[in-house]
């Protein structure tokens, strides 16, 4: 007799073993997807409705166009918004081009040995360092060394040192060299991300009629990968627009009643010879002779003033100061980048920081304010990111 084995039909119609849990996992997942999407938007829709409760009827014109004031009815944000945007820029001069070359280079040509793979550890690392170990180590470089002429080298000449402290020490390019530092991991990384993602047949593709690497990657490559790249560099800004702690350690001011440009109109001074730390001449009984610029006062070191005319050369002893009020050419002239980086400076941040730590309710109406416009700078630039990252794509042709 022949034993013959009989398979067991299964039925298609019976549920697999643990898709019941199957199902439960992807349900839970959705749901908890779900949870956390409604937190992180009832967040910031809680948040935006507080500022705007408490300081949207303080945005006005003249909020824009009015200094710091110990008087809260008539204080305004000019110098922090004017600093700040002066701030970004040059971070964003530096940042830009060292972070994006930088990743180009770490991605598309650089060897892959023991000091790349270093390399690539230490920028991972740097993006987590927090930002107020920046701020330490930009007060050693840039503000106690750099910005002193005499810690800089012997050799050089002494207009080229006291040129270069004036450029560094508490000014607008040592806060942005900062935060470009702070900045540079994320658009490294996100430059790095951007041209991995294009497909290695696009490259092999150009080489293979004749194209050389660099061709290759300045024309199909780096086209390709702009969307992601001008994403990470914009998220970059955004978080050093919003950096307070390393600004404070530099030295930026907490109250500023000027701006690093000069304006028509606006009252200007020029003292002759160099000051000690007190205000007084190094050198009491040094003369000079200065050329009047424009018409004005000069306050004498004993405090006694004297009226001069555009056009006088006139013997003036060290430690006098030369008051006059600015033309369109002084504004225009002060925009130069020579002038207005080794200003002093504040930000936004510090500002509203400035305004938390006062008592009077009027203050924190003025930082709720100052906080709704910070926001919407950031989810302005953060929407500007996502919409030229859509039309950047739509370009792109695969």
């Amino acid at each position: 007799m022949v034993a013959v084995d009989v398979q067991k039909v299964r039925d298609i119609t019976a549920h697999p073993p643990g898709l019941a849990a199957r199902r439960f996992k992807d349900s839970a997942f959705i749901i908890w997807g779900i949870l956390a999407t409604i937190i992180g938007l009832g967040t910031l829709v809680a948040l935006v409705s507080e500022l705007v409760h408490d300081g949207g009827h303080r945005l006005t014109l003249a909020f824009f166009t009015s200094f710091p004031s110990s008087d809260p009815a008539i204080a305004g944000i000019l110098s922090a918004w004017v600093g700040s945007l002066l701030v970004i820029f040059t971070t964003a001069l530096f940042a830009i081009p060292i972070g994006v070359l930088a990743g180009i280079y770490l991605e598309e040509y650089a060897p892959k040995n023991a000091i790349t793979s270093s390399i690539e550890i230490a920028v991972n690392n740097l993006a987590g360092v927090p930002s107020i170990l920046f701020g330490l180590m930009a007060v050693g470089i840039f503000v106690q060394f750099l910005g002193n002429p005499n810690r800089w080298f012997a050799f050089l000449p002494e207009s080229v040192r006291d040129g270069g402290a004036d450029l560094f020490g508490q000014s607008i390019l040592t806060a942005g060299i900062t935060l470009s530092l702070l900045i540079l991991p994320v658009v490294v990384v996100a430059t790095r991300e951007a041209v991995r993602g294009v497909p290695q047949e696009i490259r092999h593709a150009a080489l293979a009629v004749g194209a050389t690497k660099w061709q290759s990657t300045q024309h199909h490559v780096l086209p390709y990968a702009l969307p992601g790249v001008v994403t990470g560099v914009i998220i970059g800004i955004s978080r050093a627009l919003g950096e307070t702690a390393p600004l404070i350690m530099i030295g930026g001011l907490t109250f500023v009643a000027f701006l690093p440009i000069t304006r028509p109109g606006d009252a200007t001074f020029e003292t002759i010879g160099q000051l000690d730390e007190y205000g007084a001449a190094v050198d009491p009984g040094a003369t000079e002779m200065v050329r009047i610029s424009h018409d004005g006062v000069v306050v004498l070191p004993d405090f006694t003033e004297r009226a001069v005319q555009a056009g006088q050369t006139i013997e003036l002893p060290h430690g006098s100061t030369i008051q006059s009020v600015a033309t369109w050419g002084d504004a225009i002239a002060s925009w130069s980048p020579t002038n207005w980086l080794g200003q002093e400076f504040t930000v936004m941040p510090i500002q509203m920081f400035n305004w938390t730590s006062r008592p009077q309710a009027e203050f924190l109406e003025l930082a709720a304010a100052a906080g709704i416009v910070l926001l919407g700078i950031t989810l302005l630039m953060n929407g500007t990111a996502i919409w030229l990252r859509y039309r950047l794509r739509k370009s792109i042709k695969w």
